[in-house]
């Protein structure tokens, strides 16, 4: 691979971050501004957030994190 082809290919990879990286900014804060007007209706965010979290989850990953969560609340004497 010459240097002249590396350089354009490079160039290229760079420009595609970029690109994307620019969408990534325009989702986030569209996400934001959604989360924004949730906490205008009065939800709360914290909680939306969590469920989000969740539901990316399979159930058995969800029921490991709250059985974890539950033997260490246990541990500390807050169940």
């Amino acid at each position: 691979m010459s240097d002249l082809v590396a350089a354009d290919q490079l160039k290229q990879l760079v420009e595609r971050i970029e690109r994307l990286e620019e969408e990534k900014k325009a989702l986030s804060d569209d996400i934001r501004e959604v989360y924004a007007e949730a906490k205008g209706e009065g939800f709360d965010t914290k909680a939306l957030r969590k469920i989000v979290a969740l539901r990316k989850k399979n159930h058995a990953e969800r029921k490991e994190e709250e059985a974890i969560l539950e033997l260490y609340l246990n541990a500390l004497g807050m169940a």
